[in-house]
């Protein structure tokens, strides 16, 4: 197998729960960077799991934005799954770093934390578009 390197720094990245505002929802802006930043680890998952990296549709990347307009449960729930992803994105991806630094094929693994972050995306997305 050959050594992939990645363009991925987790220095970089916002994995962090997002703050809550004065209304008790989350802020907007750092829910959008939450969730760039865990399609930034997706894109480095889908490169280790051999896929590549995906194009985001707009309607994928403006999730945020569009659950923050309607406001409420919606909203809340949304900014909650984006953390959820995150919580599991962030360990798996550093487990799958760390074998491939040792040389070992995370190929089937990546693979796996591929299809559930796309699962928690495609749920998340549903939340958003239910009346």
């Amino acid at each position: 197998m050959n050594a992939l390197s990645n363009e991925f720094d987790l220095a970089e990245a916002t994995m962090l729960s997002p703050d809550t505002g004065t209304a008790g929802e989350p802020d907007p802006a750092l829910v959008t960077e939450q969730w760039e930043a865990v399609h930034e680890a997706a894109a480095a998952v889908g490169v280790l799991a051999q896929l590549g990296r995906e194009t985001i549709a707009p309607e994928v990347a403006d999730l945020p934005q569009r659950a923050a307009r309607k406001g409420g449960w919606h909203y809340a729930m949304a900014a909650r799954g984006i953390d959820d992803i995150a919580a599991f994105m962030q360990p798996g991806l550093r487990a799958l770093l760390a074998l491939t630094a040792k040389g070992q094929d995370t190929t089937a693994a990546a693979l796996t934390l591929w299809r559930e972050f796309h699962a928690a995306r495609c749920a998340i997305g549903e939340l958003v578009e239910t009346a």
